[in-house]
């Protein structure tokens, strides 16, 4: 980093905004030490010490150095925080592409997906129409099986999107390929966590999913992930996403994809997660409800293609998003419908 105090006060860094694992430079340098040269481990010490980013930045000086942080592959987000001698914060946000993944949106051919006259721009009464008119489920690539639920849909530009959920903690999906079936498999028999495990290819509008996230936590055995499709819809001049979200509560070995995981029923609550988790994340600006997916009570759930059961009240939430940082009490809601919950 490089750091330009154009102001009469004393600044500080402070580097667990970049990343809270952050390494000292004693604890880079050790990765690198060799039991063959003391002298060689202390230069190489004192080099990284040097060049590392220090935290106080005096009135009208310049500061650079590096800070050492834990890999994020695919996409590096970070923010860099910057505080002065009056308390006042300075919060910038940044995105760094980090090459070694092999992800599905690399892959889409964006300019083409749709003809000019086939994307059709809405007013909010026709877009909750047209919202709810859209499949409720997903399909194989045959278009003959019904599948998990579509239950979100997403309005933001791609930048939007991209950095919303990136900036929430998901992370990209790599597609499927030898490298990331070992990857997976290995994960699987370790109960490891693979924080970018390929998903399984689920088909809206004739193609799977333009972009896949996920959120894992400790093993590959559970995680939250979602897909997402382009549709040829605009509201407001803004891209609209149709996609479905859910919960991976177990993995089981499959002859076509190595494994494949189980999801929790209860699609609605991980639906509700992913509310929570963008705003929390300041990623969310507007939120509203809309029917589309048909209801399915918990005595009388539906299968998905892999023959998982699930229910749901039958609703998909709308979630407006930006890559601007948006307060929790400034979010707006959309008065569309209200779920048996909220009418409650």
């Amino acid at each position: 980093f490089e750091i330009e105090n154009q102001t009469q006060e004393p600044v500080w860094f402070l580097p667990a905004g970049v990343d809270p694992d952050y390494f000292t430079p004693f604890e880079a340098a050790k990765m690198h030490h060799t039991t063959l040269s003391e002298d060689f481990n202390e230069q190489i010490e004192r080099q990284l010490y040097d060049r590392s980013m220090g935290m106080y930045v005096a009135p009208g000086a310049t500061r650079s150095g590096y800070v050492f942080t834990t890999l994020d592959e695919g996409t590096k987000a970070f923010i860099v925080d910057v505080v002065s001698a009056n308390k006042e914060v300075r919060t910038y946000l940044f995105y760094i592409p980090v090459p070694g993944l092999k992800v599905d949106h690399q892959n889409v051919d964006w300019d083409n997906l749709y003809k000019a006259d086939e994307v059709r721009s809405y007013d909010a009464e026709g877009l909750q129409q047209a919202l709810a008119e859209l499949p409720c489920c997903t399909t194989d690539k045959k278009g003959t099986g019904t599948g998990d639920p579509l239950n979100i849909v997403v309005i933001g530009d791609p930048d939007d999107v991209y950095e919303a959920f990136v900036r929430a903690g998901w992370d990209e999906t790599e597609t499927i390929y030898s490298t990331s079936l070992l990857k997976t498999a290995r994960s699987a028999v370790i109960g490891g966590e693979y924080r970018y495990s390929p998903v399984s290819g689920l088909y809206v509008f004739g193609r799977p999913q333009d972009v896949a996230f996920q959120k894992a936590r400790s093993s590959i055995h559970e995680r939250n992930h979602l897909r997402l499709w382009l549709a040829p819809m605009r509201f407001e001049g803004k891209e609209v996403w149709i996609g479905q979200i859910s919960r991976d509560i177990g993995v089981r070995f499959t002859t076509k994809t190595v494994t494949t995981h189980k999801i929790d029923p209860d699609v609605d609550e991980t639906r509700q997660f992913l509310l929570e988790d963008l705003a929390y994340a300041l990623s969310l600006t507007k939120v509203g409800y809309v029917k589309g997916v048909g209801a399915a009570p918990i005595d009388e759930p539906r299968g998905n293609l892999t023959g998982d059961p699930y229910f749901t009240d039958g609703y998909r939430i709308v979630f407006w998003v930006s890559s601007k940082p948006t307060n929790l009490t400034n979010i707006g809601v959309v008065d569309w419908e209200k779920p048996p919950e909220m009418i409650e």
